[in-house]
């Protein structure tokens, strides 16, 4: 098996692989991990079996530490349905190889959430158990089974019909400017916090996704009173980003988006609506209030697991 550092002239070869991936996402494509390449040092690979691509890492380099990837909510192994457990172990060992040669000593790996699995893909599960891969970090999303009939809360319904009785129009809009004013008056007053994403980052990023990333937002009258921003890849619908103004919240601003989400508009086109997390610390203190929130709509947990692996010495696997 070999493996290359990712380089620009194979572009399309790695974003033809996420394409046709059984575990990628859009966040995976080289245009969306670049837009703030300045800020990390790319140390992505890919690895063959011949002449053919079997799988991808996008990752960055930390000092003598590969993440994968610290400028994404998750990166790890990205495969096709040919990969299986036998050569995962092998990638593995050749990752470890390579890795070993420039002098790395420690890998922080990011994997992908299950529900944004094409088909199963714990194979690399298996390869870090074998590696001692220690749990460092588990988030805690929260998402809905959009199969299923949804399980509305009470004051969810309340909330959505406070909504209907103020006329509140649901609609899609690109209007990015007005709501990112909604967004950081909302993480400043509530967190003390900024959006990851700058307005200008943010509209870069959805002309380049423009199927990807969709703004959805509540109106009274031409008054935007909330909005999410919703990530879109093969399998599930993620809101990135939630906030509303204090009018929106007095009239169920968000509960009118997230009830045409749930039952409307994504309902028979996607098997999961993710909301995201509601962990900080590194996973350690849980926000009730927001998990609440959260769960109110038939949203269950999810885990969003960081590993680490320490020894990269030990016997090869395969």
């Amino acid at each position: 098996m070999v493996v290359e550092r990712y380089r620009k002239e194979k572009k399309e070869e790695w974003d033809r692989f996420v394409s046709n991936s059984k575990n990628g996402h859009f966040l995976f494509y080289r245009d969306y991990m670049e837009y703030h390449s300045d800020r990390f040092v790319d140390y992505s690979l890919m690895f063959y079996e011949g002449n053919s691509l079997i799988g991808l890492l996008p990752a960055n380099l930390e000092g003598n530490t590969l993440v994968s990837h610290g400028g994404l909510t998750f990166g790890g192994l990205v495969t096709n349905t040919k990969m299986k457990v036998s050569r995962m172990l092998s990638l593995f060992d050749a990752m470890i190889a390579y890795l070993k040669k420039d002098h790395i000593e420690r890998i922080i790996y990011k994997r992908v959430p299950y529900i944004y699995h094409v088909i199963p893909s714990d194979e690399d599960l298996y390869a870090l158990f074998l590696k001692g891969a220690r749990l460092i970090r588990r988030d805690i999303s929260s998402a809905v089974y959009l199969p299923e009939k949804p399980r509305f809360q009470e004051i969810r319904k309340r909330s959505f019909k406070k909504a209907m009785a103020a006329n509140l129009e649901v609609k899609i809009s690109t209007d990015f400017e007005t709501y990112w004013k909604i967004l950081e008056e909302n993480l400043l007053e509530r967190h003390g916090t900024r959006p990851v994403h700058s307005l200008k980052e943010i509209r870069y990023l959805h002309n380049r996704f423009f199927n990807n990333i969709i703004l959805f937002a509540s109106y009274e009258n031409q008054e935007m009173l909330a909005g999410v921003v919703i990530y879109e890849s093969k399998n599930v619908a993620h809101a990135q980003y939630i906030a509303s103004n204090k009018k929106g919240r007095d009239l169920g601003a968000l509960d009118a988006i997230f009830f045409f989400l749930i039952s409307d508009y994504y309902k028979g086109k996607k098997r999961y609506f993710d909301f995201g997390i509601s962990t900080e610390r590194n996973g350690l203190f849980l926000n009730k209030g927001l998990i609440f929130f959260k769960e109110g709509f038939g949203a269950r947990a999810v885990a969003y697991d960081f590993y680490e692996v320490t020894d990269l010495t030990q016997k090869f696997l395969s």
